[in-house]
């Protein structure tokens, strides 16, 4: 039905940058909202940030003015942007797919596989 793939994530210093992607595929119409979440050990997962398909953003407190999510509809693809990286970033970071309306139906939700991001001070 869908294929999600996220793009790896890495080790970055403290005050560097990283760019996730997360690329959805397989005859699909339209996807409503996208977003990001992560999970540290020994925490709960939490929101990271949100896009609706008409483009309107939510973060976390804790990530804005330093991350900014963005997407590109016509290729089902979402971005997170981080920069000005602390090491409390460090986490498995999962993309989050909400609605995917395609020619086999309706996916309420889909999460991708995570991908590891840790930063060192």
């Amino acid at each position: 039905q869908v294929q999600v793939v996220e793009s790896e994530g890495g080790l970055v210093q403290a005050g560097g940058s990283l760019r996730l992607s997360c690329a959805a595929s397989g005859s699909i119409f339209s996807i409503s909202a996208m977003g990001w979440y992560r999970q540290a050990p020994g925490q709960q997962r939490e929101l990271v940030a949100t896009i609706t398909r008409g483009g309107s953003t939510n973060y976390a407190d804790s990530v804005k003015g330093r991350f900014t999510i963005s997407r590109d509809s016509a290729k089902n693809t979402v971005y997170l942007q981080m920069n000005s990286l602390k090491p409390e970033d460090t986490a498995v970071y999962y993309c989050y797919l909400d609605r995917i309306y395609g020619a086999w139906g309706t996916i309420p939700a889909y999460w991708g596989q995570g991908t590891q991001v840790t930063v060192s001070s």
